[in-house]
Order: structure tokens, then sequence, then C-alpha cells
């Protein structure tokens, strides 16, 4: 198994700090009483209940939201074609996602209907969501939770096409969060894809990834450093890359990774912040 903790203390600063306002495509969704309340608190079990943890949710539901919200479940176990199955599931995705903005929710009953829908397309939308997903997520359970969500779907895919090379990339990385199996077996079904295609963004920052939580710096600065001269406008490896610097004390090579970061972004806050970052490193 991967070393979990130490992700957690390298990488918190940047991608938590920062992907609030640069990098989650699904901020909207998940950042109201989903991140507020249940998301935002340690599990109580060291096992993710998902039943338990949409109980939690339900409890901040008005009474309008409960009534429909029962409506879409008790139809799920009403239906028996596919095809139905395949409407319920995207009710309840849609519910999540407009009505009560969860995330997690939000993203299993898509990743349901992916299943049953079993188009390589539909697989590869929900598993790659939850990915991309995980690189904000603090909490353990949660976090091993979804990379194992995520992995079944990227198998399934494989299934239907397994010479997708963004597939083997995803599934692989879903180790680097805590899915089950063996980790080596994916980092190497990765590195397959970045010998053979050197300039695959996708591929290198993943493999910086993989270098980040094992420990090795020099090549997960290595890697980044590829993700940027392939992705000028990745802001994430941008600002890894700086959070890596500074916590090797670096400063200087810090500094030039965090003002690289400074030209990307637009919140006022986040320049505030980051031009803060910056004067305590000088």
């Amino acid at each position: 198994m991967l070393r979990k903790q130490q992700w957690y203390v390298i990488a918190a600063g940047a991608v938590v700090l920062f992907s609030l306002f640069v990098f989650g495509k699904f901020t909207a969704p998940h950042v109201h009483k989903e991140n507020t309340s249940t998301e935002a608190k340690p599990s109580v079990n060291p096992n993710f209940d998902f039943e338990q943890y949409v109980a939690g949710l339900k409890k901040d539901l008005t009474p309008t939201q409960s009534a429909y919200l029962t409506s879409l479940e008790d139809a799920i176990s009403r239906g028996d074609l596919v095809t139905q199955k395949q409407q319920n599931f995207q009710a309840l995705s849609n519910f999540w996602r407009d009505s009560a903005h969860a995330f997690t929710p939000y993203m299993y009953y898509l990743g349901e209907k992916a299943k049953l829908e079993n188009s390589e397309k539909s697989l590869n939308f929900a598993a790659h969501s939850m990915l991309e997903e995980l690189r904000g997520i603090a909490d353990p359970a949660l976090k091993s939770w979804m990379a194992n969500q995520a992995n079944e779907l990227f198998k399934k895919s494989l299934v239907l096409n397994p010479n997708n090379d963004s597939t083997i990339i995803g599934q692989g990385s879903t180790f680097f969060f805590g899915a089950d199996g063996a980790p080596m077996e994916g980092i190497m079904n990765i590195r397959k894809v970045a010998e053979k295609n050197p300039d695959n963004v996708f591929a290198q920052f993943m493999l910086g990834y993989g270098g980040l939580i094992s420990g090795q710096n020099d090549k997960a600065i290595e890697r980044f450093k590829k993700v940027v001269s392939l992705d000028p406008e990745n802001t994430e490896a941008i600002f890894l890359l700086a959070e890596m610097y500074e916590r090797e004390g670096k400063k200087k090579e810090a500094i030039v990774w965090y003002e690289k970061g400074l030209t990307k972004v637009k919140n006022p806050e986040l320049v505030k912040a980051l031009e803060e970052k910056i004067n305590s490193l000088k």
C-alpha cells in the first residue's frame, strides 16, 4: 500500500488550498451542505458507509426535497427493466447535484447508471470525474471508497476497450488514493503509456503524483516539469511544484513557481494569499 499519510502532509497545501479556486471542475455541486457538514468531518468508522453518509445528508433536506427523494428511491426498488433503472439512477444523480448540491451521491448514482448502460463513454465520464474529485478529499475513508468506485468503473471500461490509454492511466491512478489491489501494477501500466507516448500529459502528471506519494520528490518534480512544458496552463502541476520546492526548503525555486501560478489565477482572495506566500519566502 502506498504511503497515504505522506501524501496528506506534502500535498495538502497545494491541492486543498488552491483546488477551491483553480482546479475543481465540480466545485459548485459539492461545496455547500455536503462540504460544510458531513464531508468535512472524519468518518466515524474506518470503512466508509455510503448509506449512513447519505442518511446524514438527508437531515439537511427540506420536507419537499425529502418527499421527492423518497419517490425517486421507491422508483428504484420498483423498476424492473434496465432502461427504467438507468432513468431512475439518472434522476437520483440529478437530484443530488442540482437540488442538494452533494457531489458524492451525485457521482455514485451516475456511476450506477453507467454500469447498467455499460458504454465506454459513460463509464469513463463517471470514473474520471471521481478521479479528479479525489485530489481534493481529505477524509481517508471517503477517499478510499471513491477510489474503489472509480477503479471498478475503469475496469469495466477496459473490458470494452483495453487499449484506451486514458482509461489505463485512470485505473492505475486510483491506487494512489487508496483503491484496493496492487499499486505497483497500476504504476507500471501508467509507465508503459508514458514510455510509448512521452508527451501524454495525463500519464506524466499521474506519475508525478506517484513519485510525490512514494517520497521520490526528485522524480515527481521532473514529471511535473514535463507536464508544464507540455501544458503551460496546467496550474495544478505549477502549484504542486511550488509546494514541493517549499517543503524541501528551496525557497527561490518555490517563489519562481508560485509567481508562475500567480499569473494564472484571477480570484482576488487567491491572488492575495499567493502574494503573501511569496513575500513570506523572500
